[in-house]
């Protein structure tokens, strides 16, 4: 052999070495970019969520003074607005003086008749009974009369005057009585039970009128803030029509969405911290609590494999704001932690944490 060959067959083994000696370090590089590239948490993007209500009148009638404006903060029980209750305050007046007449009325009943009233009668009656007497004695008179005359001195006519007279003074006896004994009997127990209905229907129509009233101030169910100011003074309050807008201070959460390979490591009541601009140095703590079982964005019928990677669950991070920092859609960012195998330290592949 000679030394061309030689050199030949050592050129060609340093190369063979180069090229292992380059393949090795870049699987290395590969393997490090790799590890290190592997992040140790899931990081999420999504929008501040909050509960909100929508205030209106439980009445129609014009609204007379507005107490809050937009971005207010407002506590529970709160008076916000109120409406114009002149001609409810008239019909309460009206209806407590009705209340108080009806009311004599049922006493008067109950009592029953005064003794002076009785009397009265009583001495009406005993004025019939001699008006009748003297009615008959005249008529005995005309009689006697006209048979001693042969009817020359008195007519025929005077004596059916006479008749008369007895037949009405005797009816009069009869009216008279019935007016004193109803005086002694006193009112039915079918008038006492009309006159207290009535004074009951009273007292209902005003309780209706005072809750009317209490209905014409509008006040915070609970603690929150004023979104929107829907309606002004001299506008017309109907419960169709909403006039304030609140954002509840209660539990608020973070609106976001994860892919379906993702979706192992969520798990509902987790711990995780959010991030919002302004305060990304201090996270606040958060807990999932909803994991949608419906996929987003992409029809439900499709199942190849690239899409069916790239489908996104919406999931809810509920979050208690206590320093009031969150906002209607503020955007933030969660970071969920990976699993760590206990053993190696390193993270948990898809089949390791199934």
């Amino acid at each position: 052999m000679d030394k061309k060959e030689i050199f030949s067959k050592i050129k060609n083994k340093k190369k063979i070495i180069l090229l292992l000696i380059v393949l090795i370090i870049a699987f290395i590089g590969l393997y490090i970019y790799t590890r290190e590239g592997e992040s140790k948490e899931v990081v999420l993007y999504g929008n501040v969520d909050i509960r909100q209500v929508s205030l209106s009148f439980n009445a129609s009638e014009r609204i007379d003074i507005m107490y809050v404006e937009e971005g207010d903060t407002v506590k529970k029980g709160q008076l916000l607005a109120s409406l114009d209750t002149e001609n409810l305050l008239l019909q309460i007046e009206k209806s407590k003086a009705k209340i108080e007449a009806q009311k004599y009325v049922v006493l008067r009943l109950k009592n029953g008749t005064r003794p002076k009233e009785i009397s009265q009668q009583l001495s009406k009656l005993n004025a019939a009974k001699a008006e009748a007497e003297n009615a008959r004695i005249l008529l005995q008179r005309v009689q006697s009369a006209h048979a001693a005359s042969d009817g020359l001195s008195v007519s025929k006519q005077e004596i059916d005057d006479a008749r008369s007279r007895v037949k009405v003074t005797s009816a009069q006896v009869k009216e008279a009585n019935d007016a004193y004994q109803l005086s002694a009997a006193g009112p039915r127990k079918e008038d006492i039970a009309e006159a207290e209905a009535e004074l009951k229907a009273a007292m209902a129509e005003l309780a209706i009128q005072e809750y009317q009233l209490s209905q014409a101030e509008l006040r915070s169910p609970v603690d929150g803030v004023v979104r929107s100011r829907l309606q002004e003074p001299g506008d017309m309050a109907s419960p169709q029509r909403a006039t304030y807008l609140l954002a509840l201070n209660e539990k608020k959460w973070i609106r976001a969405y994860i892919q379906e390979t993702q979706l192992e490591i969520v798990k509902p009541g987790m711990e995780v911290d959010i991030y919002i601009d302004g305060y990304s140095d201090s996270p606040i703590k958060g807990q999932v609590g909803y994991i949608s079982s419906v996929a987003e964005f992409t029809p439900k019928t499709v199942q190849t494999e690239e899409l069916r990677t790239s489908l996104l669950y919406e999931i809810r991070v509920y979050v208690d704001d206590n320093k009031d920092v969150l906002r209607m859609g503020m955007p933030a960012t969660i970071k969920i932690p990976r699993p760590v195998d206990p053993v190696t330290g390193s993270l948990n592949t898809k089949e390791q944490f199934l």
